[in-house]
């Protein structure tokens, strides 16, 4: 096994940890709530899923972006919300069990939505392109749906139990996760200066503007909701866009940089809007971390 893949294998590993200590934490109403508010579901679906991949397919279509930034780009607004909204969500003061409900369910959607666009896509730009719907099952269901589920499971069994260890689950896995991210955005750290000066930045910068927009005009009157659906419809899960990109792009190369430059971005461009609102939001924390 080459560094490079055991390095992907560690992070998928802290990844599980996290959503595993978010489980440790959280309740099935966490999930069941959101699932019966079907008028938030519809405004969170259109801000994340339509309004977000509209704006990639028309940058796409319009500007003369090369290939594998028109792939990076096309990969992320098609993901889902990655593990840590909630922990982002709660730094802005959001609704830590709104976040959750956000990304079971549009994780477990994305089994059927990311392979139906992926098509969708294909026809749009006269380049048919397959997914098998299993694939990104398997990744989903690895990296969010089975550690969360097990963390819930755990909590309702033994809540005592859960709560001891829930901090140093999650404490681990962050520490993990960092170290690996130090390692990765060192790997892809030419690939990233290659973008400086082309335009890529302001792309990128703009994909984050437009989701923290669209969620923040779609949420609704609840001020955390709102907060954590512009969040979430910003936010897009690193892990899936790189293999959304591999499996529906296996000829595009350089895709990696471009995902770790939209994290370094997104961060960069999401922490006003988190101060922001963790400033307005009633009953608001002074002391406000910046976004994991």
């Amino acid at each position: 096994m080459t560094m490079a893949a055991i390095t992907i294998l560690v992070a998928k590993l802290s990844i599980v940890g996290i959503v595993f200590a978010l489980g440790l934490r959280s309740k099935p109403e966490d999930i069941t709530t959101l699932l019966a508010r079907p008028g938030v579901l519809v405004r969170a679906f259109v801000a994340i899923n339509l309004v977000v991949p509209a704006f990639a397919i028309l940058a796409v279509k319009l500007l003369p972006l090369r290939t594998e930034v028109a792939v990076a780009l096309i990969a992320l607004s098609l993901s889902p919300v990655p593990p840590l909204l909630p922990r982002k969500t709660a730094n802005a003061d959001g609704d830590r069990s709104f976040a959750v409900g956000l990304l079971v369910v549009f994780a477990v959607l994305s089994i059927v939505w990311v392979p139906a666009a992926v098509h969708l896509v294909g026809l749009i730009f006269a380049h048919p392109l397959g997914m098998s719907p299993t694939r990104i099952a398997w990744i989903v269901a690895t990296l969010i749906v089975l550690p969360l589920a097990l963390g819930i499971l755990v909590r309702r069994l033994a809540a005592d139990f859960a709560q001891r260890i829930e901090p140093i689950v999650a404490l681990a896995a962050l520490i993990v996760l960092g170290l690996v991210a130090v390692l990765i955005l060192a790997g892809s750290a030419k690939g990233i200066i290659a973008q400086i000066g082309d335009g890529t930045i302001a792309l990128m910068a703009a994909f984050v503007i437009v989701g923290l927009a669209a969620g923040h005009l779609l949420g609704g009157p609840d001020p955390r909701e709102r907060t954590d659906l512009a969040l979430a419809a910003a936010s897009r899960h690193p892990g899936i866009a790189l293999a959304t990109a591999q499996i529906a792009f296996p000829d595009v190369k350089a895709v990696t940089a471009l995902v770790a430059l939209y994290l370094i971005v997104g961060g960069l461009f999401a922490l006003p809007y988190i101060k922001w609102r963790a400033r307005t939001i009633p009953g608001a924390a002074s002391d406000v971390a910046p976004p994991g």
